[in-house]
């Protein structure tokens, strides 16, 4: 039996039994079930999940604005389940705290595999954070620093709220300075899936990572974009905007 709890928010039933009994059929069985963003937010309030599938239609909430009130409250995986399929709606969802996307009418094997893949992804960064030797644990520059057992990031002594991905794509630039990487690359070692046509998403990642660090993303001056070519992480100095 998987020992994770899964919470599912949809407004309508049968999607909710749909996926409950799908999931327990692959040995999940600790799932709560909500039908609103109030009684969401009350249970986030109360209990600790590993997982949120969460609808983008809800009765009382829309989705993207109850996931950036999640945020406020736990950095737990989430993804979304939306009839939306546009472009928009995607680098919507991920830019305010989402992790992954899927479309209605969805397969449930795909739900499955999906929610699979993001809480081994999970488990893996819970587990490096403790085996990472401890010269590794920490990166310090002029204007900010990474904790990454901690899941800290501080700029300019200022502590900066992020998700378990932005932690992890700014750990891996960390640990990579002034090399040259390609998004399919970026993507491949930070979410550890193929990266053909995911570039949208290793963007908008960036873009967030920038915003956090105060790197102008007009003239950035810490992650690089090489037209044409990758990112590049360039460690600031003393002196570095």
């Amino acid at each position: 039996m998987n020992p994770e709890k899964i919470l599912l928010v949809d407004d309508e039933k049968g999607i909710l039994t749909l996926l409950e009994i799908t999931l327990k059929k692959e040995r999940f069985h600790h799932i709560t079930c909500s039908s609103t963003g109030q009684e969401t937010l009350e249970l986030i309030k109360k209990h600790t999940y590993d997982l949120i599938l969460l609808d983008v239609m809800l009765p009382d909430f829309n989705g993207f604005d109850l996931c950036s009130e999640i945020r406020k409250h736990t950095n737990t995986p989430i993804i979304f389940l939306t009839s939306c399929s546009s472009d928009f709606d995607k680098l919507t969802g991920l830019g305010i705290g989402g992790d992954d996307y899927i479309t209605k009418p969805f397969y449930t094997l795909e739900v499955v595999a999906r929610v699979k893949a993001l809480l081994r992804r999970k488990r893996m960064y819970e587990t490096s954070a403790l085996q990472i030797p401890e010269v590794t644990k920490e990166y310090r520059f002029s204007s900010f620093s990474l904790n990454y057992s901690e899941a800290l990031l501080t700029v300019n002594n200022k502590k900066m709220d992020c998700t378990a991905k932005e932690l992890d794509l700014l750990a891996f630039f960390c640990k990579n300075p002034n090399r040259i990487f390609t998004t399919s690359q970026i993507y491949e070692h930070v979410w550890e899936e193929p990266g053909f046509g995911e570039e949208k998403t290793v963007t908008i990642h960036i873009s967030k990572i920038r915003k956090k660090l105060g790197d102008d993303p007009k003239h950035p001056k810490i992650i690089l974009n090489l037209r044409g070519i990758g990112y590049k992480f360039i460690p600031p100095v003393a002196g570095h905007a």
